[in-house]
């Protein structure tokens, strides 16, 4: 008896492990479509909410803790799971500005019903989404008896990843600091490959987050970060609580100039944006859309929105270029480019004045080039001096300011130096948005935070910096000396949630007007074609000068005059976050494979190009080892596979020979 009860404990035993091993479902799980990713729920001692993640079996996320805490109550403990209702998810939209133009999203959804212990009352659910590649949940906030509204005071969210994980992360600033005391405003150097542990400089770590939790095997990574936020809830960090527990945070109360609580009031029953977590190699980071697919459009589009290209006097020639007649000549340089707007920066009102822009934009009507126009999103939050200030934080003024817009044909405004994420600035963002949709503006935010699906709740959202953009070039050599660097870095992880407005593109040798003096460019202009197609935002103002239709490459120019700027798809090939990037991305029918180097040895890589058929005439931009272009054409073989040489600061950019 006693040897056929230990044969009947193995046969158990071996059944639990062989469960785990297949990835079989336990209770209060979920699982992706394809099975790869698991979800599971479970209440720990004292009625504490828990998840875990898993893909193709091994954890990613191991049990971390859940809940909010909030002033009508502690719904973090002394919780019971009273139910956990599953059901499938799918849908289809699409979406001109984003990465992939037309996403089908499928998904299981599991809704966690949570109640006091105590008493019974049902207080929260925990709603999750597990698809193929993300993994998302949020929180819903029921009444309290006649309690109606309450404030988030923090939450317990946390993402525990295993030992051994290394990071790839963007240190938050410590509020009022920074030039003219703006930050934060997501514009630090990442950290690379650093074992967890750290809290940045003490106040944490700016969405999205990278981590790569198999190193070993360098293939297995993780992205946190957050979609959905508005003027309902604050915009969250990420904190370390040591090792390799992180939690959400958040803002700092120093944020705003002191003004404004960090905690986020809301009407009941109130939805918390979402958490969303990516998972599996490099791929699915790069290719997710999981920031839009958890969103829903606020409001229709007053018109039918026209993105594109642009150029921008300010990052060569600074201040003193916004005057009359430069922007005049740059008017003209967009339209013999073929771009569809100038941005005119700060201090137009004073050095241009509104009637003169008046008069600008009916000169580039006539060639067919809109204005977009800087404004301060304020100053009583910073001592930022640039002007027009006083016009976006106050509705009356803004909505008289953007009627005047609208009566003198401008196309869309870029609002600057917000320095924080409090719910009050969560607001401006979105009220700003609304009314510019009423007056028919795009909208390009600058000294911001991150979009959280920004581009499909807004229909007239453009795009956000929230990077450390293309100004720092013109600012200080040590940004040039490390572009690749950072440019491979934005790949993997700042542009893979939302459009980034980096600004950058440049053929100029030197940051300056007269292309002799200033910083100095250290990439190659292959590497400018392929950041312009690396960058994904449906409004790029490039870093281009009208000396460069002299100046620059013929083969150069010619491309930047084509280059599309809204995508339909987007393919990961190779890369490494900090060190090279390869990607596709198509629009329409036509295919572009883009790669850059920061490594100081060359890469030589041999990569599949199957969106190509064999037979394929391509047209290959690359560079020799002192970074001089040239264009060469290439017959792509039955196997589909090209070799190539990136070196250190270059590019490589291939497209289909036009017939």
């Amino acid at each position: 008896m006693r040897k056929r009860t230990i044969q009947l404990m193995a046969c158990l035993l071996m059944a639990c492990l062989t469960a785990n091993a297949d990835n079989t479902p336990q209770p209060n799980s979920l699982q992706s479509p394809d099975g790869r990713v698991q979800l599971s729920v479970e209440l720990k001692s004292q009625g504490q909410p828990h998840y875990q993640v898993l893909y193709d079996g091994q954890q990613v996320i191991e049990w971390s803790p859940l809940g909010v805490v909030a002033n009508i109550g502690d719904f973090t403990k002394d919780l019971t799971l009273t139910a956990f209702e599953t059901a499938p998810v799918k849908q289809e939209y699409t979406l001109r500005n984003i990465k992939q133009s037309h996403v089908t999203y499928e998904a299981m959804e599991g809704t966690a019903k949570l109640a006091r212990q105590k008493d019974g009352q049902h207080v929260m659910d925990i709603t999750f989404r597990v698809s193929n590649r993300d993994v998302a949940f949020r929180y819903t906030l029921f009444p309290q008896r006649d309690t109606r509204v309450c404030v988030v005071e923090r939450e317990a969210t946390g993402f525990v990843l295993p030992d051994g994980t290394t990071t790839f992360l963007c240190p938050q600033s410590k509020p009022m600091t920074g030039f003219a005391r703006t930050a934060p405003s997501y514009e630090t150097n990442y950290t690379l490959d650093e074992p967890a542990g750290k809290n940045g400089w003490g106040e944490g770590y700016t969405f999205p987050c990278l981590f790569s939790v198999a190193p070993a095997a360098g293939n297995l990574w993780v992205l946190v970060s957050e979609t959905g936020t508005d003027g309902n809830y604050v915009g969250c960090r990420l904190l370390n609580e040591g090792g390799t527990a992180y939690r959400i945070g958040f803002p700092q109360a120093g944020e705003l100039n002191g003004a404004g609580s960090t905690t986020a009031a809301m009407v009941l029953p109130a939805q918390t944006p979402w958490r969303t977590i990516t998972v599996g190699p490099l791929k699915n980071i790069v290719e997710t859309t999981v920031p839009f697919d958890l969103v829903e459009q606020k409001y229709e589009p007053s018109q039918e929105y026209i993105y594109g290209k642009g150029s921008w006097s300010w990052i060569i020639g600074m201040d003193p270029s916004c005057n009359f007649d430069e922007q005049k000549r740059y008017i003209d340089f967009s339209a013999a480019m073929g771009y569809q707007s100038v941005l005119i920066d700060a201090f137009w009102d004073r050095q241009i004045g509104y009637d003169r822009i008046a008069e600008l934009a009916r000169y580039g009507r006539q060639k067919g080039v809109g204005l977009f126009l800087w404004y301060n999103s304020n100053g009583r939050w910073n001592d930022a001096p640039q002007t027009p200030i006083g016009k976006m934080d106050n509705y009356r003024v803004r909505r008289q300011e953007m009627q005047w817009m609208k009566d003198n044909g401008i196309r869309g405004i870029k609002v600057d130096f917000f320095g924080g994420d409090k719910q009050p600035t969560m607001q401006l963002y979105e009220d700003i948005l609304a009314d510019a949709n009423d007056f028919g503006l795009l909208v390009i935010f600058h000294g911001c935070t991150l979009p959280r699906g920004w581009e499909r709740m807004y229909p007239n959202y453009a795009s956000s910096e929230a990077v450390l953009a293309s100004e720092n070039l013109h600012f200080g050599q040590g940004s040039c000396d490390a572009e690749a660097r950072n440019a491979c870095i934005h790949t993997f992880v700042r542009n893979t949630v939302g459009s980034m407005d980096f600004g950058g593109s440049t053929l100029n040798k030197r940051y300056s007007a007269d292309n002799r003096r200033g910083t100095v460019r250290r990439t190659s202009d292959v590497y400018a074609l392929a950041t312009a197609v690396l960058f994904q935002s449906a409004v790029q103002h490039f870093a281009l000068a009208p000396n460069n239709l002299t100046d620059a490459p013929a083969w150069a120019i010619d491309f930047m005059k084509v280059v599309p700027t809204t995508w339909d798809e987007v393919q990961f090939i190779d890369g490494y976050p900090g060190k090279y990037a390869i990607l596709a991305r198509r629009s329409g029918d036509k295919w572009y494979v883009a790669g850059i180097n920061a490594e100081a040895q060359p890469l030589k890589q041999t990569i599949t190009l199957p969106m190509f058929g064999a037979g394929t005439t391509l047209k290959v931009y690359a560079d020799d080892p002192q970074l001089n272009g040239s264009v060469k054409t290439v017959k792509l073989g039955k196997q589909q596979r090209l070799t190539v040489t990136i070196p250190c600061n270059g590019g490589l950019l291939v497209c289909p020979q036009e017939p």
